[in-house]
């Protein structure tokens, strides 16, 4: 019987994800390829391909997929493997995997695995990053026509936008302290996008989460915020609060949304905490 699966999501039923479901067949001849067809089938799939007994199960594609697969595991035995085919893959840059399919798939059948945090945002799992406010707006209203024609400039423009609003005011309890801010983030491991160290005290298998509390949320704050990111000290500066806890409960009067691993995952309230362990495939 095969022991692996993989899940593959095919996002725009292109030539170019033909042709990806082309090169996984072939580099990958003795696993089984389940395709998506809709949202919420990569968590689907994999939760059948736990309970039909699949040792492995492996996502190809984004961290979208990823969080869907692992979504679908939770609680099992079944291993994670990730095939990244997405547009960032940041999951797969904290943990080391290649970009190249076939040295990705030798890694999933090779013999590395490594146990990390499982997190969840109330009833949802993520294993690389959440957030309030800022960035899940720019999820929200950032269109698949706009990402397909522009790539990344998309979300900068929807960032531009948003900015020019008036934050939203978050309170955030944690450990018995109360703080407020207009944007916060969750981590659990190191990177944000592409290599971007937003954690830097973060261990993917320490028990905690990493929050980064931002208070203001103007163009001169968040040109001032991506500065300090980008030389390593944005932990320090004033409006920023950065700390690690077990458990934290982000709430607000607005309708404020939630992404996890990149996508939507409802509005606040939202309490985020460490759910569990995962199992994944690592060099």
């Amino acid at each position: 019987m095969r022991d692996t699966v993989i899940i593959f999501n095919p996002k725009a039923r292109s030539e170019k994800s033909r042709e990806l479901a082309d090169v996984l067949r072939e580099i990958a001849p003795e696993a089984e390829l389940r395709m998506t067809n809709e949202t919420g089938d990569a968590r689907r799939l994999a939760a059948e391909a736990a309970r039909e007994g699949y040792r492995v199960i492996a996502a190809a594609g984004g961290d979208g997929t990823v969080n869907d697969v692992a979504n679908g595991i939770a609680g099992t035995d079944a291993v994670l493997g990730v095939l990244p085919v997405g547009t960032m893959n940041v999951f797969a840059k904290e943990h080391g995997l290649p970009d190249r399919l076939e040295q990705a798939w030798a890694v999933v059948r090779g013999p590395g695995r490594r146990e990390i945090d499982l997190l969840a945002a109330n009833d949802t799992h993520f294993i690389q990053l959440a957030g309030v406010g800022l960035d899940a707006q720019v999820v929200k209203e950032t269109t698949w026509e706009s990402k397909k024609n522009l790539g990344p400039l998309s979300y900068l423009i929807s960032a531009a936008q948003i900015a020019s609003r008036k934050p939203p005011k978050l309170v955030i309890e944690a450990g018995g302290v109360t703080s407020e801010g207009s944007f916060v983030l969750i981590g659990n491991g190191r990177y944000y996008g592409a290599k971007i160290v937003l954690f830097p005290k973060a261990r993917v298998d320490d028990g905690l989460l990493d929050v980064l509390i931002f208070k203001d949320l103007g163009y001169l704050d968040i040109a001032r915020y991506l500065a300090g990111v980008f030389v390593g000290l944005h932990t320090g500066m004033g409006g920023v609060e950065y700390f690690q806890t077990s458990e934290a409960r982000v709430h607000s009067l607005e309708d404020v949304p939630v992404e996890v691993d990149g996508e939507l995952s409802g509005a606040l309230p939202v309490t985020f905490r460490v759910a569990g362990k995962l199992r994944i495939c690592v060099p």
